[in-house]
């Protein structure tokens, strides 16, 4: 079964074909992340005029790719939420559109949860790809990190799963991208901040870890420690404003503290996957969302739990239409309920 994966929930305009669930015979993305640096984040107006120029060439693309007509695809999977609302409307649009005029089944996918099934895509034609030897087996595990999500979220099966615990303010995504501005450093602030943490000294300097229920985050407090410590080091006051910072920190301040914040961000995420993997002791553990792609993440995770878990390619990571298309085909082949290509809206607010 060859599913045709369409997302466009942030600033990647994405689309790919993945057959039976687990082989990726495409995986296009067009990112407009240059048109957003300027500004330190996505501009939601910009990133939907540049979804409505590039996803039919990125589908094109991805047919392409695959070696493969419109004819041969057996259904179309979309991403209706969550997301920047006007992004999703364009491929949801899309997506409707090519079900009516082709006569093919239509999948609404929620976005966070197809960041899981990234791990489900264990073969590829494409080339410099790093998987997985063979798919998770459940019960899973599932480590969701990203701007927008910090979860944990136990799966018994497909489509049947528990949320042990998430975060309560900013999600360690959206944590690393506040302190990268502290600092001065370049949107993403993800790839920024462990950049410039490789030449700093991860213990440096001590933060707080929040206090929370068992599986719950929260990394406001942590952020505001790092602001806090950032005005001391200055010897400057809270009221200081935390824009003019990084033109009075000293590279090595900015890469110790770099070094540090990440050091705690990423110990908050592995003391409760430990946790939660000490108690419920499944048989896989996946790493899914942005966050995924640091190194530190993987490397302090490979030495709590070293046999079970599954680390996506890096290019999975972030935004694709493979995870898209992956989880679309386990909603067609375990008989899930077909969007109405009519009607389909988007749900920006949409959670598992």
């Amino acid at each position: 079964m060859l599913i045709l994966g369409i997302e466009t929930s942030c600033d990647e305009t994405a689309a790919a074909v993945v057959e039976d669930g687990y082989y990726m015979r495409s995986n296009v993305v067009a990112s407009s992340i240059d048109l957003h640096i300027p500004y330190g984040g996505v501009v939601p107006e910009i990133a939907a005029r540049n979804h409505i120029e590039s996803i039919l060439p990125v589908i094109g693309q991805a047919l392409h790719e695959a070696h493969c007509r419109f004819e041969a695809i057996d259904a179309i999977a979309v991403t209706n939420g969550a997301g920047l609302g006007g992004s999703l409307l364009i491929g949801v649009l899309t997506a409707r559109t090519l079900a009516i005029i082709h006569s093919r089944p239509l999948y609404a996918v929620n976005h966070v949860a197809a960041h899981v099934y990234a791990n489900f895509i264990n073969r590829t034609s494409l080339p410099d790809y790093t998987l997985p030897p063979s798919q998770p087996g459940f019960p899973l595990l599932a480590v969701i990190v990203s701007g927008g999500h910090s979860q944990l979220v136990l799966f018994y099966d497909h489509f049947d799963y528990t949320i042990l615990g998430q975060t309560h303010d900013d999600a360690i995504g959206e944590a690393f991208d506040k302190v990268a501005k502290i600092l001065g450093l370049p949107y993403p602030g993800g790839p920024s901040i462990s950049k410039t943490a490789r030449k700093g000294d991860a213990n440096a300097f001590t933060f707080p870890k929040a206090k929370m229920d068992k599986y719950d985050f929260s990394f406001s407090g942590l952020k505001t420690a790092v602001l806090r410590l950032a005005q001391a080091q200055i010897g400057e006051s809270y009221g200081f404003p935390s824009v003019k910072l990084s033109e009075r920190l000293s590279e090595a301040q900015k890469r110790n503290i770099a070094a540090s914040f990440q050091r705690v961000a990423v110990e908050t995420v592995v003391d409760k996957v430990k946790l939660a993997y000490e108690e419920y002791a499944p048989k896989s553990v996946v790493l899914a969302g942005g966050v995924a792609a640091n190194l530190e993440l993987r490397r302090q995770l490979k030495d709590v739990i070293p046999p079970n878990i599954n680390f996506p390619d890096i290019r999975l990571c972030t935004d694709n239409a493979a995870m898209v298309a992956t989880l679309g085909y386990f909603q067609a082949n375990l008989g899930q309920t077909k969007a109405d290509p009519y009607t389909l809206s988007t749900v920006p607010n949409l959670s598992m």
